[in-house]
């Protein structure tokens, strides 16, 4: 889930708030077999505005399964939102947005 004002003014802070479904798995739990569960988690978090880099998080071990980010950017001019999660085990999911700027 992205959520991401669909107008702003020119210049204003803008409120961008993502969730992913994601277990997040830290490696350092045993299964019910005894052996050591796979590390999978995000690792990378980035959001650019029309191709610019505006937010990024490298994410660790301790971060919640479902990660929720919530950042603020300054709304300059109409345009794309990418989203970008990458992780353990070629795990990669992306999402655009767009916003139009008065």
């Amino acid at each position: 889930m992205v959520s991401v004002p669909a107008k702003a003014r020119r210049g204003a802070a803008i409120e961008i708030k993502t969730l992913i479904s994601h277990p997040m798995e830290t490696g350092y739990r045993v299964g019910p077999n005894g052996a050591m569960i796979p590390r999978d988690i995000i690792r990378l978090f980035t959001c650019t505005y029309n191709g610019e880099e505006v937010f990024r998080a490298e994410l660790s071990p301790a971060i919640a399964a479902n990660p929720f980010l919530s950042f603020f950017t300054t709304a300059l001019e109409s345009g794309t939102l990418m989203f970008r999660w990458t992780g353990d085990g070629g795990f990669e999911a992306t999402h655009t947005a767009e916003i139009a700027v008065e």
